[in-house]
């Protein structure tokens, strides 16, 4: 099947449980998502980067990436940069080469790009997937605020897919590069910290975790709620 097949029988409901996404976690659509920052803290410290990437089922039922979205942004009017997060990750928040955006811009787009993934999986909300994800998802709760987006914030306000425990769980081990190790993933360390490069990776990180789990174990059975 193609992409169009796809969703053509999965409108009808006549797509396989394996490969129908919208039935495999409840209803949400797993978007893997990573976020820099110029701190640890989602008000007061600037964002500067997000990137996010829908998954998908294929007609195989194998999970896989989808497009990336990505964008540099500006960081917020009164914004605390903390200069050894700056250093750590080698951005220069205000760089003419990073093409920055606004705040507001950055996450309408986000927050539309994610949403016209979710209407097409048939899905009624995105789980933000990432390492460490409830560290990305309070940045982006914040920033939906700060934008006054609240309402049209497509992600589920506190429940998140976490690869890093899904690393300690397939591969043994939390930490990114090594999780990418024990799954076979070539990690390029000079490439970390840029939210769409760490964005790819997380996605490859997850599907292959997913892929062998189903390979394994199956699909968990449907659970009948009365």
């Amino acid at each position: 099947m193609d992409k169009q097949e796809i969703k053509d029988k999965s409108e009808r409901g006549e797509l396989p449980r394996a490969c129908d996404i919208s039935k495999r976690f409840r209803g949400f659509l797993p978007v893997v998502v990573d976020v820099e920052t110029a701190g640890f803290d989602p008000e007061k410290n600037a964002l500067l980067e997000v990137a996010a990437m829908p998954l998908a089922l294929n007609d195989k039922g194998i999970m896989v990436p989808g497009e990336i979205f990505s964008a540099n942004i500006r960081p917020f009017e009164g914004s605390v940069l903390v200069e050894e997060n700056l250093k750590f990750l080698g951005i220069d928040p205000y760089a003419a080469d990073r093409n920055i955006q606004d705040e507001k811009e950055s996450i309408t787009a986000l927050f539309r790009f994610v949403h016209r993934a979710v209407k097409a999986a048939h899905c009624k909300k995105a789980l933000l997937t990432g390492h460490n994800g409830s560290f990305d998802l309070g940045f982006v709760n914040a920033a939906g605020r700060r934008a006054g987006l609240e309402k049209k914030n497509p992600f589920h306000p506190f429940t998140v897919l976490d690869t890093s425990t899904v690393g300690a769980l397939v591969f043994g081990h939390t930490v990114l590069a090594k999780a990418c190790m024990g799954a076979h993933i070539n990690y390029e360390g000079k490439k970390a910290h840029g939210a769409a490069y760490d964005t790819k990776v997380e996605a490859e990180l997850f599907c292959t975790a997913y892929n062998r789990f189903t390979t394994f174990c199956g699909l968990p059975e449907p659970i009948v709620e009365e």
